[in-house]
């Protein structure tokens, strides 16, 4: 009897696997894998009946300078491989004990260049249809990542699953995206918000093109997560990408400001001055190595005080308003929302084993002892039962950022917003994850297989992510994530605040942290 059991659970694995993870045809390449781009024909290959085209140029810039239209190239370019990431650190982390985050994130270290303007296409057919577009823009905040940092953000599965295509971004990063060199004028004159041009430039092409690609540039949702939720943040509020979206996901990323203008001016003009160069419209930065650039950039943010000020900015032009402080934008006015984030987010330092006396220290470090006993039992009335250490490793702010973004997407009167919670947490490694920042992707991408060491690999993760993927596949079909195995998901208001929290018995909630928000 133990080995049918046993027999039984590999076959319910491998049956959910398969479910996962369909590529059973052989991969092949030819005539029929070529598409005619506006900057001329480009080869993919086909895996297992998914198109795929990798490292595809839409842009080219010059250093600090706003993205034009990639150069034309004659015959037939090779697009089989991914293309270069940002420039960037070399070390991709989010936190936490290495041993457990290493292993369950397997962050990719990829080949740098100034030359990043690249993206990938997934599609199940080059069959002109119209197909519904998903343009994922990847997380490391404003700093570091790409579109392939992590194995789950491959587009083949969610595009087989939902008979869409998917499009990922790699753009500028960094002090190379993000300086702000107007106050110089000349040729800086424009150079601001760099990386969020090269997103708009993104759009641009994939308006241009996914239709030989089987998809509808009426049909465009943007997304994604962390880092890549605070761009989509943004690009909600530059008119220049009007138009360009119909659809948006903020994965733990909600962003209701940027910098202002006189901040980001600052900083460059001192990233200037520590180059040893006076600022004026002659300045020139082509000859410094990006290693020097990094350097004097550290210098002149400590000099300043405004460390990690590389961000976007209300320039006026590129970005006209903060995204949602204190209003959503216009040009953004119809575009529905898909919002939310993660019960555990940055857990990884906490994620070990606490007495009620060292959580008591912990959370005394920002609430005196009133506000802390009053924490303790509305934590209990929301969370009953729970390990004294989820009393810190329970998250409310970016949760709270969540009901925020979507309380003025709301009172805009515009097209709806949706607001979810992950809360299924992995065992891996005793649980260390739990459901930190990050672990909706595997689940979202339907890529439970490519991502195994980080969700476990189990029947449960496969059925999560069967339920998370088909909510977010109706999203950016209809603009509503409701689907079959979800209880009916209302849109949110700010009286009920209705989320579907996500679960392995999942379950739209009204209110139910309301109690424990207001203390963050």
């Amino acid at each position: 009897m133990k080995k049918i059991l046993i027999l039984a659970a590999g076959a319910v694995l491998l049956l959910c696997g398969c479910a996962n993870d369909t590529r059973k045809g052989p991969v092949t390449t030819g005539d029929d894998c070529i598409v005619t781009t506006t900057a001329g024909k480009i080869m993919g290959y086909n895996d297992a009946g998914i198109y795929t085209f990798k490292g595809v140029p839409y842009a080219k810039a010059g250093r600090f300078l706003p993205p034009q239209d990639p150069d034309r190239w004659e015959g037939v370019r090779k697009t089989q491989v991914y293309g270069p990431q940002a420039m960037q650190g070399q070390d991709m982390h989010w936190g936490g004990n290495p041993g457990d985050y290493d292993f369950g994130f397997e962050f990719k270290n990829e080949k740098s260049s100034e030359d990043c303007q690249v993206l990938n296409v997934w599609t199940p057919a080059l069959d002109g249809q119209k197909r519904p577009v998903f343009v994922w823009i990847h997380g490391g905040g404003y700093a570091s990542g790409s579109a392939i940092f992590l194995p789950a953000q491959e587009g083949r599965a969610l595009a087989e699953k939902g008979d869409i295509v998917v499009v990922t971004v790699n753009h500028r990063l960094n002090i190379l995206g993000y300086l702000d060199l107007t106050a110089l004028g000349g040729k800086y004159a424009e150079s601001v918000n760099l990386g969020q041009q090269d997103l708009v430039k993104a759009l641009e092409w994939v308006h241009n093109n996914i239709a030989a690609f089987g998809g509808d540039p009426g049909c465009v949702t943007i997304g994604g997560q962390s880092g890549g939720g605070g761009k989509t943040s943004t690009l909600m509020a530059m008119p220049a990408a009007k138009g360009l979206f119909h659809r948006a996901i903020v994965q733990s990323g909600s962003t209701l400001r940027q910098q202002e203008p006189a901040q980001s001016r600052a900083l460059g003009l001192a990233v200037i001055e520590e180059l040893g160069l006076t600022p004026g419209p002659d300045v020139d930065l082509t000859p410094f190595s990006y290693e020097e650039l990094v350097a004097a950039g550290n210098r002149a943010a400590r000099r300043t005080g405004l460390g990690g000020r590389f961000s976007p900015v209300v320039d006026g032009k590129y970005l006209v308003q903060h995204p949602f402080d204190p209003v959503a934008a216009e040009c953004s006015r119809d575009v529905p929302m898909l919002i939310g984030s993660n019960l555990n987010e940055f857990c990884y330092t906490n994620n070990i084993p606490l007495t009620m006396e060292q959580v008591k220290e912990r959370l005394g470090q920002r609430m005196d002892e009133e506000k802390l006993q009053a924490y303790l039992r509305d934590f209990e009335a929301v969370y009953p039962g729970q390990e004294p250490k989820e009393l810190v490793n329970t998250d409310f702010g970016t949760r709270a950022r969540v009901i925020r973004q979507a309380a003025v997407k709301q009172a805009q009167g515009g097209a709806d917003a949706y607001v979810y919670l992950f809360a299924w947490k992995s065992a891996v490694n005793d649980g260390a994850l739990a459901a930190c920042h990050g672990m909706e992707l595997p689940f979202m991408f339907n890529n439970i297989a490519n991502q195994r060491e980080m969700t476990g690999g189990t029947p449960e993760a496969y059925r999560m992510a069967d339920l998370v993927s088909s909510a977010w596949i109706a999203f950016i079909k209809t603009g509503d994530p409701n689907c079959k195995g979800l209880p009916r998901w209302e849109p949110f208001n700010p009286a009920e605040n209705p989320t579907m929290v996500f679960d392995n018995v999942p379950a739209l909630k009204k209110n139910h942290d309301a109690a424990l928000l207001r203390y963050f």
